[in-house]
């Protein structure tokens, strides 16, 4: 396995255990308190329960690396979307009343080099690529 390859895995895997995290979060919290949360800032409240299940199920899909540049893809659409509509008036590094968007925009680079990246033989993406080669 190349360094290269090894990389990939751990930003693949922690990403996925990150959004794994923030995911269980919100259903902690309760979606339809999420939801209300999404509607008082303009953004429509069905999306709390379409993120939540994005990074819930698409941290899971990361780990084991599944789909790897579809859900990868989704989080980058989805982070884009959190800096606009909630962070980018807070400035790179926040404010008092919120905090910045730096985490997402690394978050953001993490994702989209996952999209691009080469397959890893520690995923189930390769399973399925060798599968159908075979």
């Amino acid at each position: 396995m190349t360094k290269t390859a090894a990389v990939s895995i751990i930003m693949r895997v922690v990403m996925g255990i990150i959004f794994v995290f923030h995911g269980i979060a919100k259903f902690q919290m309760g979606l339809s308190n999420v939801d209300a949360w999404f509607s008082s800032i303009g953004i429509p409240g069905f999306l709390a329960y379409f993120v939540a299940l994005l990074e819930l199920v698409g941290g899971i899909m990361l780990i084991v690396g599944l789909f790897t540049r579809y859900v990868s893809g989704l989080f980058v659409v989805m982070l884009i979307g959190a800096i606009v509509t909630t962070k980018l008036s807070a400035g790179l590094l926040g404010n008092a009343q919120s905090t910045g968007y730096e985490l997402d925009l690394g978050f953001m680079l993490v994702s989209l080099y996952l999209v691009v990246a080469e397959q890893t033989s520690l995923s189930v993406d390769r399973l399925i690529m060798n599968r159908r080669t075979a």
